[in-house]
């Protein structure tokens, strides 16, 4: 996704005229058009007299948006892709970590999902503790105000072990390599994501080795819905730019999900189909809120069967 004036040849409804209506809005990207109101647009383009081919324009930008996918590899490239991407983050939690065979692939997106309070933000917390601790920096987009230093230390502390100079030393670090946004709508997700872009590509020594989304069903469910094609659209954007951040700067993705009630009441990730193809990896949890225990099952996994759980603590 880039340029819109790079569209003109293979799109007619997406000619100069509308070029220059885009820009008028401050619009020249596909990434631009997402960050705007496209119920806005619409009213700004019934306001002029070519209206129907300016709004005719604007659905083909959806239509564009929506079916973009990355590109086809053959067998020998998916392998090679897996071999240059063999490394896993581990999540510092030892039990989790041997059960995902060394932790969170680097290059894949993965979804923790499950019920409020099944642990899906202790996970985020222990992962994204133990990596800016020992391996480097970590995007942390929190959409429900609930990043918590205070934790962040309990977890360094445990880790560290006893000797204070240790933790305070371990605690300093892990702080200073975790970056943290508030992000409460999509189109704040959009522009950190596009920034992050910019900074990975641009910025010498600018270095991330795992992002965090928690959680991004709070941030796309509220534009989903009836006939709503834009929310679909940035939905698909969404999981486009992760994916191709994890990709492209062999990064560990994590989003949280939660659940919804399914056919028969039984629950399933909420988001829909179209959002079930963005991440490479799917895991439920589930808590015993008596004895402490976690508990994970892997819905889908491009290295081990579905179907496999295993229960695990996180102190």
């Amino acid at each position: 996704m880039g340029a819109l004036k790079y569209l003109t040849e293979d799109y007619a409804t997406i000619d100069t005229n509308f070029l220059q209506f885009c820009a008028s809005h401050g619009i020249f990207s596909i990434e631009d058009f997402l960050l705007h109101d496209v119920r806005m647009l619409v009213a700004s383009a019934e306001k002029l007299s070519n209206s129907d081919t300016l709004k005719q324009g604007i659905n083909q930008l959806l239509s564009i948006i929506e079916t973009c996918h990355q590109p086809w590899m053959n067998g020998l490239e998916l392998l090679e892709n897996r071999e240059q991407k063999k490394h896993c983050l581990p999540t510092g939690c030892n039990s989790f970590d041997v059960f995902l065979q060394g932790g969170l692939r680097e290059g894949h997106v993965t979804e923790l999902v499950g019920p409020s309070s099944s642990g899906k933000t202790q996970v985020c917390f222990q992962v994204a503790s133990n990596v800016a601790m020992k391996l480097g920096g970590v995007v942390y987009l929190d959409s429900g105000n609930s990043f918590s230093p205070t934790r962040v230390k309990q977890i360094v502390t445990r880790i560290s072990g006893s000797v204070e100079n240790q933790v305070n030393g371990n605690l300093q670090q892990a702080l200073r390599n975790i970056e943290c946004h508030a992000v409460f709508d999509i189109y704040a997700l959009l522009n950190i994501l596009r920034q992050l872009k910019s900074n990975l590509e641009f910025q010498a020594g600018y270095k991330v080795r795992l992002i965090i989304v928690d959680s991004i069903s709070s941030l796309i469910a509220p534009i989903l819905g009836g006939n709503n094609a834009q929310g679909h659209a940035l939905m698909v954007s969404v999981g486009y730019m992760l994916k191709k951040l994890a990709d492209r700067h062999n990064i560990a993705v994590v989003v949280t999900n939660h659940m919804v009630s399914g056919e028969g009441g039984n629950l399933k990730p909420a988001l829909g189909e179209s959002w079930k193809n963005v991440p490479h990896v799917q895991l439920q949890f589930s808590r015993d809120h008596a004895t402490n225990i976690y508990g994970v099952y892997i819905l889908k996994h491009p290295y081990m069967a579905s179907g496999g759980s295993a229960n695990f603590m996180i102190p």
